[in-house]
């Protein structure tokens, strides 16, 4: 396996690790009261939306020649840095 595809792999596991905390956020969302719920839904909102530049940057990874694989690469860990701490921003105020 190749750097490139190992960061990749370890890229989309840790997409897949977030799909999971959001489906145990969304089910305690279904479970809040109405109040609880609102903030919690924008949350869970923000999460999502996070979640998805994350998969776009990453499809943009692989989609990359071999050429632009090391521009890609430090522009990408620039954008997983601040994907990465806003999901986990909207995730905190959740717990």
């Amino acid at each position: 396996m190749s750097n490139r595809e190992a960061y990749i792999d370890k890229a989309k596991a840790k997409i897949d690790q977030w799909n999971a905390e959001i489906d145990k956020m969304k089910a305690k969302v279904d479970e809040a009261n109405a109040d609880a719920r609102i903030e919690a839904q924008k949350q869970l909102d923000e999460a999502r939306k996070q979640r998805d530049e994350a998969e776009a940057k990453l499809k943009e990874m692989r989609e990359a020649g071999d050429d632009a694989w090391a521009d890609m690469k430090q522009g990408f860990d620039k954008a997983w840095d601040s994907i990465s701490s806003a999901f986990e921003n909207a995730m905190s105020r959740f717990r």
